[in-house]
């Protein structure tokens, strides 16, 4: 069979023509033959594109300014094969490979919120694409793309006066664009120090709420017929795919401040009419808690503090979800930060960085569970390890394990006092004569709402509220130390005002009840037959406060109310 070459050979012997270098005219054919296929590539995708219903370019010799090329991230570009090669004014035009990709469309969905434009996605060859990628190398210098949400000082301060008034929410929200709504509703929540953002899709319209102190108020309404546009965009900013709304989804983004960083939890789960999406506002900041701020008071703060500074055993922190416990650690370990210590932790998630500690993330799609993490992290040499929650058995004969052998272990587990925590580990099937020996304290523990300084007043009790004020406070034993003159019992509460939001209550403390071990809790424990009220009784014999005395304690000094007290810890 003859080759190409030969033909070219017998053309030049025939014509009689002056000799041609075999190689020229070999590479004249070959890039003849290249462009017939680089036409038939186009046509082919002209005709894909009007089959799919896109508009087609070539965009060979198309000029695109280095401003326009990169308004798309390069690494996004050549991820997802897509462009943008034209920018008029609010005419915005991409060109994709696949232009019908889920990836694309929200890549011409951010494009337009944030150049306030109006996008249309061409379709375009594998050729025009590498033709216009080429031209990423003429741009000095590309930013690359912040994950998350960029929300500046001047964005805070063009809304903080509207942001601040919670009750006209709603007019104020109908005047801005999408990308506008999202950074004046984080905007709001920043200022209203709220900790979620509810965003929930009901019959007839948008609701907007917010948890302040732990308390779930009505904020805002949004008409219905924006709903999709939100929800596209807050998938688009946190990472998920925006064609999916019959199953949860989970992501994340970042808002960077001047002097802060703000990590927003994303979870979305399909409701009957769209989806109720809840942001968790995540403050690095709210992590410079020092241990002496919690809000442990005389004995048992001192109490506390020894066991803290102790080089080895358990100290755990337990109440119901939202009840401060991941605080308390984190002002645990700030306190035992130091250059001589090694800290690492086990999270899910890792809410707060904290700077000179081993934070690890668990992953249980890699089988990277607490148990084995906390085997793996054995081996680094801590000298204090943080897990964040005990949930089986085999992380907690890990972790009573650590104790036992020279490390300091702190940890969460869900019981609703102190006095159950170790009822719990037995029956989980922790060995006593393991558990007694390895623990330190335990912390049980409620968050109540503050009563609002500016706004604060006497409040005068009814008489069956007082007569149980009275009956809890008399509970307290000798030995905690505290002395209450019971004819002067004097409350106070919040009447509202701007300061507060007209709630009368303005940030939140923790009230406590602080178990250590001692000789008679060792004895029961090792008997194997415990009960949560038995431990109670003996803990309180020992000089423990429970939560409500402590925090009627706190409602004595005006710090939190008698009702807020009753609420959490009764």
């Amino acid at each position: 069979m003859q080759t190409i070459s030969d033909l070219l050979k017998q053309k030049k012997k025939s014509s009689g023509a002056a000799a041609i270098p075999e190689k020229d005219a070999q590479e004249k054919f070959e890039e003849k033959m290249a462009e017939i296929r680089i036409k038939e590539l186009e046509n082919e995708t002209k005709a894909a594109a009007a089959k799919a219903g896109f508009p087609y370019i070539n965009l060979k010799g198309f000029t695109i300014g280095p401003e326009t090329i990169a308004a798309i991230p390069k690494a996004q570009a050549e991820k997802f094969r897509a462009v943008c090669f034209l920018i008029h004014g609010q005419e915005i035009r991409i060109g994709a490979v696949n232009p019908a990709a889920t990836e694309v469309e929200e890549i011409a969905f951010e494009l337009g919120e944030r150049k306030h434009g109006h996008v249309v996605v061409y379709a375009i060859s594998e050729q025009s694409f590498k033709y216009a990628f080429k031209l990423y190398e003429a741009v000095p210098e590309i930013k690359p793309q912040v994950e998350g949400v960029q929300i500046t000082e001047a964005d805070l301060a063009k809304f903080e006066a509207e942001a601040g008034d919670l009750k006209n929410l709603t007019a104020s929200l109908k005047k801005l664009s999408i990308t506008d709504v999202i950074t004046f509703l984080i905007a709001a929540g920043l200022k209203a120090a709220a900790s979620d953002i509810h965003i929930e899709a009901e019959e007839g319209d948008i609701k907007i709420r917010f948890r302040l102190d732990g308390i779930l108020h009505d904020i805002a309404v949004i008409n219905k017929e924006e709903w999709q546009k939100i929800i596209s965009r807050l998938k688009f900013i946190s990472g998920l795919k925006i064609n999916v709304s019959d199953q949860p989804q989970d992501g994340r983004f970042s808002i960077f401040l001047a002097k802060d960083k703000i990590d927003v939890r994303v979870s979305m789960i399909p409701t009957a009419y769209g989806e109720s999406v809840v942001m968790r506002l995540l403050r690095s900041s709210a992590v410079g808690l020092r241990f002496e701020d919690l809000g442990v008071r005389g004995r048992a703060f001192r109490e506390l503090k020894a066991q803290v500074e102790r080089p080895n055993g358990m100290i755990i922190a337990t109440g119901p979800t939202g009840s401060g416990k991941t605080t308390t650690l984190y002002a645990v370990l700030t306190t035992l930060n130091s250059p001589e210590t090694k800290i690492i932790t086990l999270e899910d998630p890792i809410e707060y960085k904290l700077p000179g500690i081993n934070q690890s993330q668990i992953d249980y799609s890699k089988d990277y569970t607490f148990a084995k993490g906390l085997r793996s992290i054995l081996r680094q040499d801590p000298d204090v390890v943080m897990v964040g929650e005990i949930r089986d058995l085999e992380t907690a004969e890990i972790a009573i394990q650590a104790a036992l052998t020279g490390h300091l272990v702190v940890s969460t587990i869900h019981t609703n006092s102190a006095a159950g925590t170790i009822p719990r580990f037995l029956s989980m099937g922790a060995k006593p004569f393991l558990l007694a020996p390895a623990l330190n304290a335990i912390i049980g523990q409620r968050l109540v709402r503050r009563v609002c300084e500016s706004c604060k007043e006497e409040e005068k009790l009814s008489d069956e509220l007082m007569e149980r004020v009275k009956k809890t406070l008399g509970e307290i034993p000798e030995s905690a130390g505290v002395k209450i003159d019971f004819k002067k019992l004097n409350f106070y509460r919040g009447k509202g005002c701007d300061a507060c939001g007209g709630l009368g209550f303005r940030g939140r403390i923790g009230i406590y009840e602080i178990m250590t071990m001692n000789k008679d809790i060792e004895k029961i424990i090792l008997s194997g037959q415990t009960s949560e009220y038995e431990m109670r009784e003996v803990a309180r014999k020992h000089g423990m406060i429970t939560m409500a005395q402590d925090g009627l304690l706190k409602a004595l000094d005006g710090i939190t109310t008698v009702e807020e007290v009753f609420r959490m810890a009764e």
